[in-house]
């Protein structure tokens, strides 16, 4: 399994198309061992061969994950990632049959000893979210994501006297010029208004697909469904609709007034959707360097980190293991994803000249770190990932971690960097709580119109960021149009309030660091090396972290946060 040695670059491993035939045929005979297995020995040699097996199968997945969406209209990549997205949910009720035999094990005691209880529990909750019914069902939501993906990627849009993408365009939301913002915004619209009726019969397939997915399983909708699918095992929809409550509550007071203050310090009557990327009127601050200057400055700020993180850096720049330039044809996301053959993470975005290109070397590379420790901390590779409600937390806190050196990025604009950072960490969380009401909503009421969501999402909108304005001119966006844009509701639902519930646990870490800078970094190390082999509530007591359901949690989270935020308002 572990090819760690072997590797070089990202650009020279070798590709080998997955025979999923094979596969069945290995799992069939593979489950015949286990069942017949008379001792713990023989179970744990079936449990390795699963391990190495699957772990290549899934770097080849990965393989085609990353050179696709590198170049969507690379053909030869485009039809591998077809091929494995029909091909692999067939080979599944094999790999399932051989988690059922695991589950019924006579020697269960002895697997939970050697590898902890949870192992088993997430095995348990793999084989209960998954049944043969819904097989074509995930073949077809793949087809439909792949469409939405494409579609965005394509995008081309005359601005400037250049033909720019989706993340190209964005750049110019935060222009000093009100003007160009306003027609940045405009021809952004434009796009997803161009488009309304096929990304509005995408999701609304989408949507029903996975009502029937969730029918299929015995519930009611495709909600429950949804949670076991992000691994969520330790709380339900209730405590998540307590902890929006206590965002509106709590931070939607406090956001309104620091747009107020953003829309005085900016020289408008009032803070429109194309002016919320603006906090300072001479421009926010943006990175001194290109690609590669920034990179160079992402390896001595993690080689002073820490010697885990500079071992870590240093290993991903050696092995080429990141894609960051903006290129035509190159899917508009970001995201970290794992080589798991070679123990190696990967780090693919888009690189747009803004704050966002040193937040991808934090965010998805604070994924990428925690990867790389936990692979070469936890025995095994199904324990290597964490559910996203706690993954999201690694990348979330290194963003905070980076503040010291954000002279490395941003020169003299490092204090600008600082305040507007932690702005939009705090501004986001409305927005995100909100897409995560969207999408209880939306599968709430699968027969739902395309119009109707997007009236949905305009109310949520006015509940929970009731700054939020759009010119008269911006039919789409005032009808609300505006989730279009959210690669998450389409591809991955429920993912959303990740982000929120992580931004808790990173602000307690923000406060950590500031008290005991040393305990802090334990903490954190403790966070990343755990992987996935705690659950939820367990993971977080063991990093010392509160849990974000609670009452009065998402104040005693943020309350040092926002004392900055207040204390800079008034030097600003």
């Amino acid at each position: 399994m572990n090819k760690e040695n072997e590797l070089k670059t990202f650009a020279e491993l070798r590709y080998e198309r997955p025979d999923f035939e094979a596969l069945k045929d290995f799992y069939g005979k593979l489950n015949e061992r286990l069942k017949n297995a008379k001792s713990f020995e023989e179970v744990d040699a079936c449990i390795k061969e699963d391990e190495a097996y699957s772990s290549h199968i899934s770097t080849m997945m990965t393989i085609v994950e990353i050179r696709h969406t590198v170049d969507t209209s690379d053909r030869f990549y485009e039809r591998e990632d077809e091929y494995i997205h029909q091909s692999y949910p067939e080979a599944m009720p094999y790999m399932q049959a051989f988690n059922e035999t695991l589950l019924r094990s006579p020697f269960r005691k002895a697997i939970d000893e050697k590898y902890g209880a949870h192992f088993l529990r997430s095995v348990q909750l793999g084989v209960d979210s998954f049944c043969e019914k819904n097989v074509p069902l995930m073949q077809e939501e793949s087809e439909l994501t792949n469409r939405y993906q494409r579609l965005t990627a394509a995008c081309k849009i005359p601005f400037q006297g250049e033909e720019r993408n989706l993340y190209g365009i964005l750049k110019y939301f935060s222009d000093p010029d009100r003007a160009v913002r306003r027609e940045a915004a405009k021809k952004y619209e434009e796009f997803f208004e161009k488009n309304d009726k096929e990304m509005g019969k995408i999701f609304d397939r989408l949507v029903k697909l996975r009502h029937q997915m969730g029918v299929n399983m015995g519930f009611e909708n495709y909600i429950p469904l949804g949670y076991m699918q992000q691994g969520r095992m330790d709380y339900d929809e209730s405590m998540v609709a307590a902890f929006r409550e206590q965002v509106k509550t709590h931070l939607v007071p406090f956001c309104e007034k620091l747009y107020k203050a953003q829309a005085k310090r900016i020289g408008v009557d009032k803070i429109k959707f194309y002016d919320e990327e603006l906090v300072f009127p001479e421009g926010n601050a943006v990175p001194v360097g290109d690609r590669a200057y920034l990179v160079e400055q992402a390896r001595k700020m993690y080689r002073d980190m820490s010697k885990e993180t500079g071992e870590f850096i240093d290993f991903m720049i050696e092995h080429e293991l990141m894609d960051l330039d903006n290129k035509p044809n190159k899917a508009a996301t970001g995201y970290m994803t794992a080589l798991n053959d070679y123990k190696a993470p990967f780090v693919y975005s888009c690189f747009n000249g803004t704050t966002g290109d040193v937040d991808v070397l934090t965010h998805e590379m604070g994924h990428a770190f925690a990867g790389y420790a936990a692979m070469r901390t936890q025995p095994l590779q199904a324990t290597w990932s964490e559910p996203t409600d706690i993954a999201e937390i690694h990348s979330m806190t290194m963003e905070q971690f980076a503040y010291p050196y954000a002279e490395l990025f941003f020169g003299d604009q490092a204090d600008k960097y600082r305040f507007q950072h932690l702005q939009q960490a705090i501004t986001f969380v409305p927005f995100g709580v909100a897409v995560d009401e969207f999408q209880h909503i939306v599968y709430q009421n699968p027969d739902m119109t395309p119009d109707e969501r997007t009236n949905a999402w305009r109310e949520l909108e006015k509940k929970y960021m009731p700054w939020r304005e759009y010119d008269e001119s911006s039919a789409f966006f005032n009808r609300g149009g505006w989730w279009y844009h959210k690669l998450h509701i389409f591809h991955y639902p429920f993912y959303y309030i990740n982000y929120t519930l992580t931004t808790m646990g990173a602000m307690e870490f923000k406060k950590k660091q500031a008290e005991d800078k040393q305990a802090c970094w334990r903490d954190y190390m403790t966070l990343c090396r755990l992987g996935g082999s705690l659950g939820y509530i367990d993971t977080l007591k063991a990093a010392n972290l509160a849990l974000p359901f609670e009452e009065g949690a998402v104040q005693k989270a943020t309350s040092y946060a926002l004392q900055i935020l207040e204390k800079e308002l008034g030097q600003i």
